[in-house]
């Protein structure tokens, strides 16, 4: 095969790229969306009235899987060495810190504005048309779920180049200090509050009943700490260990995650503990990221296949459409079965369990097809000279993203909450959208 011809079939790949952390983020992604329809366990009864469970929470061995399964720590780890690449880059380029948090919200809020539209709309037809407001908050709680990852993620991304500055200053220390904030915050959250309120804790499932609210500061100090832990590993901190020390790692991260569940009160679910999240998910980030590194050498080998990178590269350009749009797709096809009538297995039942890889495929597909038009959210355009350059600017951006979004995820998606997302989702993009064409 001639030179040119090899070019031709050769993907462009930036040098430098890491596209194992590009496999990481999409394999998380991908893991994530199963677990969702493994969790949506929808049925009718004997006497024809709907079923609704989490089908896979109520499997034995389900608690122990999400010690392995809750992968949500890595995104922060992966973020946080994305964080450190961009800085860079952008210092090279000569872009501000303000510059820097504006893509990075474009970057978010840009893909979120037509899910919450899209929920906005839904929600308000359902109260035009009279539907039992008790199964539409159940699927609106369901859908709206993974919305907190935008606020959290958001809020660490805006304080990346100052928690970088730190970083490079203070190197552990910094993770020191988010770990004893993380503690101090939990042992408020779980015993003076729960004093106060007259809520005892519940033997093996943990504290947090009515008391979620006391733990929204550990959206900041836990997810902080998982992306500081992607600075050094983007430092080479955890490249630099050898495999023995590594795997040492990973087994005091387990041995230290079961005593502090053990002593503390934390549930044993570790997807109990990722909202607000709690202590346990500061240990999480450091044995996955020990992991990540374990496994470096075999996932690069992958990532020399040309269909390896073809996949991770284009599932990679629709990563936030597949993330915000999985479940209402989830939704809507289970709507499909329950309507026409298809075929719909009783959940836990063995055709319900073979079906589901099926059902994953289905999803996939009906995202990708959303995507093909949903993609050009993803996309953000090149920007001449701000027309603001105030940090103040910025800021009211941020928030106005993030705080409807916390809103949703600690009292549950309805209609007026949605609709102020919208709102203020699409004010927040105005703000720092706004450009002017370059001049000669």
């Amino acid at each position: 095969m001639s030179s040119a011809a090899t070019d031709q079939t050769t993907l462009a790949v930036p040098a430098g790229r890491d596209l194992t952390l590009d496999l990481a983020r999409v394999s998380c992604v991908l893991l994530v969306v199963f677990v969702h329809i493994l969790f949506t366990g929808v049925g009718r009864l004997p006497d024809g009235s709907l079923l609704i469970e989490r089908t896979v929470e109520a499997q034995p061995w389900f608690t122990a899987a999400s010690w392995i399964a809750n992968i949500m720590p890595l995104f922060f780890v992966v973020g946080g060495y994305a964080s450190r690449a961009g800085w860079r880059s952008a210092v090279t380029r000569g872009d501000s810190v303000d510059d820097f948090v504006r893509v990075r919200l474009l970057r978010l809020a840009r893909p979120a504005l037509p899910v919450l539209l899209f929920f906005s709309v839904a929600l308000g037809v359902t109260r035009l048309l009279g539907v039992d407001p008790a199964l539409v908050d159940v699927v609106a709680i369901g859908v709206g779920s993974p919305l907190w990852f935008l606020a959290a993620y958001m809020i660490v991304q805006a304080l990346a180049p100052a928690m970088m500055r730190l970083h490079e200053r203070f190197g552990p220390r910094v993770l020191l200090g988010l770990l004893v904030i993380a503690l101090v915050v939990d042992a408020v959250r779980f015993t003076v509050i729960g004093g106060l309120l007259g809520i005892p804790p519940v033997a093996g499932t943990g504290y947090g009943i009515g008391q979620e609210l006391f733990g929204i500061p550990n959206i900041i100090a836990v997810w902080l700490f998982a992306q500081q832990i992607g600075f050094f590993l983007f430092d080479g901190w955890f490249a630099a260990r050898r495999g023995w020390q590594l795997l040492l790692l990973v087994a005091a991260g387990y041995g230290g995650l079961w005593g502090l569940v053990s002593l503390g009160g934390y549930s044993w679910n570790m997807l109990a503990n990722q909202w607000p999240p709690t202590t346990p998910m500061i240990l999480l980030a450091v044995i996955q990221a020990a992991a990540l590194t374990l496994l470096h050498t075999p996932l690069t080998h992958l990532m020399t296949s040309r269909i390896a990178q073809g996949v991770v590269l284009v599932v990679g350009s629709r990563l936030m459409t597949i993330y915000l749009w999985h479940l209402p797709v989830i939704m809507l096809l289970t709507g499909v079965q329950l309507l026409l009538p298809l075929p719909l297995p009783a959940p836990g039942s063995a055709a319900w369990w073979w079906t589901r890889p099926v059902f994953l495929l289905v999803v996939l597909a009906v995202v990708w097809a959303l995507s093909l038009w949903l993609v050009r959210f993803e996309r953000i355009p090149a920007q001449g000279a701000p027309r603001v350059e105030a940090r103040s600017a910025t800021v009211t951006a941020v928030l106005l993203f993030v705080v409807p979004i916390i809103a949703i995820t600690a009292y549950g998606l309805d209609f007026p909450l949605a609709a102020i997302a919208v709102v203020c989702t699409t004010a927040a993009v105005v703000l720092v959208d706004s450009r002017r064409a370059p001049t000669l």
